[in-house]
This record gives C-alpha cells, structure tokens and sequence, in this order.
C-alpha cells in the first residue's frame, strides 16, 4: 500500500512539475496566475525585508530544496562510474590514436557507442529532479517577475552604482537574475558541502 501511494505521489509530483515547466513557457496567463498566487503567500516579504535580501532567501531556498531532491533522486554512485567509465575509455583512445593501433580503436569506438544508451539514462536520471524542482522555484520566480513589474526596485551594485532591477546586465540577463545568481552559487554549494551532494572525486 505505501509503495503505492508513494509511487502515485510521485508520478503527481512530476505531472505537476511538467505541467509547470513547459506550461510557463507557453503562457502568458498562466506565468500571471501563478505570480498572483504567490503574491498571496509572499507579499509581505518585501514589506519587511530589502528586496535583494528577498531575492538572497529565494536563493537559500530553492538551493536547499534543490540539493536535497537531486540528493535523493539521483544516483550519484553510476553517475560516477559513468564518469570514470567515459574518462578511461577517452584515455584509451587517444592511447591508441597515437600507437596507430586501428583495431583496438575500431574495438574502443564500438564500446563508446555501447554507451550512448548509456548517456540516455543519465540524462533522463538528470531530468526528473529538475521537474521536482520547477514545483518550488518556478512559482517562486513567476511571484518575482510579477512583483517587480508592478513596483519601481533599483539596487545598489559595487562599482557598477544603483540601477533598476529589471535592467539589462548583458545579454538576456537582468540585474534581479544576476543577484539572485550570486547569491545562489555560495549559498548551493555549502549544502551541497553539508549535506555531501554530487561528490564524483
């Protein structure tokens, strides 16, 4: 019975996350939707809080849930010897590149596409997590799309002075995403850390 209810929960919780995913890439009504729900749970937060500290708390957050789904739906253990597999089979190669040894290149080549079924399950074992995820960070980031087009926010940046958070950085990136960014990458990798997430040494 539990695996049952545990294995209907997750085919939910992916159903959601897909949903989701693609569903906001595809509609505007929704993306507002779920940027006003939100609104109804988070905002507050700016009320008490600077902007750019809201944004270092969406980081904390999404980095800790993040962590922890890939923590517990990946298997870190085959990704590794996937890793060391593809590492001495491109050392191998190069090996008999340089000996001239055709026929154990031809040998090599042949195990190398035995591994493309291989790399398939990889990147669907990398995928799944990134549904789960979109079922927190997505609202999230819809709730601050929505937030910042209602309301005129600036931030102060070091040496590049204040501007307005929805101005362009570079490219397609904005200053919030940029913040949100920096904040992110410090703040994942020390639970990564703690909790020994994604270690393929």
């Amino acid at each position: 019975m539990n695996g049952k209810l545990t294995k209907s929960l997750d085919t939910l919780a992916l159903a959601v996350g897909f949903f989701l995913f693609f569903g906001i890439m595809v509609s505007g009504d929704l993306r507002h939707v779920i940027g006003v729900a939100m609104n109804a749970v988070l905002g507050w937060l700016p009320a008490i809080l600077p902007f750019h500290v809201v944004l270092f708390a969406m980081a904390a957050i999404t980095g800790l849930y993040a962590s922890l789904i890939q923590k517990y739906t990946m298997d870190w253990d085959f990704l590794k010897n996937q890793q060391e597999k593809m590492r001495n089979l491109q050392a191998a190669m190069k090996e008999a590149q340089l000996s001239g040894d055709k026929g154990k290149l031809q040998q090599l080549q042949t195990e190398q596409m035995k591994m493309v079924s291989e790399q398939g399950k990889m990147m669907q074992m990398q995928f799944k997590p990134m549904l789960y995820i979109g079922i927190v960070s997505i609202p999230l980031f819809m709730w601050a799309y929505l937030y910042i087009a209602q309301h005129h926010l600036t931030m102060t940046f070091p040496f590049w002075g204040t501007h307005g958070v929805s101005e362009v950085v570079l490219g397609p990136v904005i200053y919030w995403f940029y913040w949100y960014f920096i904040c992110s990458i410090p703040v994942s990798q020390i639970i990564r850390k703690a909790l020994d997430i994604g270690s393929m040494s």
